[in-house]
């Protein structure tokens, strides 16, 4: 069977993951703990909307549906739907604790412009 080569745009694309940073990973963790619940896990997706276009929505969540990914680091999973993961492809959560805030952010390399808070993105 012959194939064919790859085109310019598949060959730069970012890999079909999104993963968690050691900080994020425990701060999840923390967050579990805290919880009680069996199984859960932090939700990204991607919804219309904010100021660039795009918006990062972060939830807990017990639940794998049908078209989900699941990405685990040091025992915390990160559930993204595929529709979202079209979007955050290559993209990494990581978790900030600064003076003005605590906050789990996303390093999105399909992002070609963010809002000042950094909550939304446009592609």
């Amino acid at each position: 069977m012959d194939t064919l080569p790859p085109t310019m745009a598949e060959e730069t694309a970012p890999p079909r993951v999104v993963s968690l940073t050691a900080s994020a990973a425990r701060r999840l963790a923390e967050i579990v703990a805290a919880d009680g619940r069996e199984g859960l896990m932090l939700r990204l997706s991607v919804a219309g909307g904010g100021c660039s276009g795009f918006q990062y929505q972060f939830s807990l969540d017990t639940a794998v549906n049908a078209d989900d990914r699941v990405f685990e680091r040091d025992g915390q999973k990160l559930v993204v739907d595929e529709v979202s993961l079209d979007l955050l492809a290559g993209s990494e959560v990581d978790y900030e604790d600064g003076l003005m805030a605590a906050h789990f952010t996303v390093r999105n390399p399909n992002a070609t412009a963010s809002c000042g808070c950094g909550t939304s993105f446009s592609v």
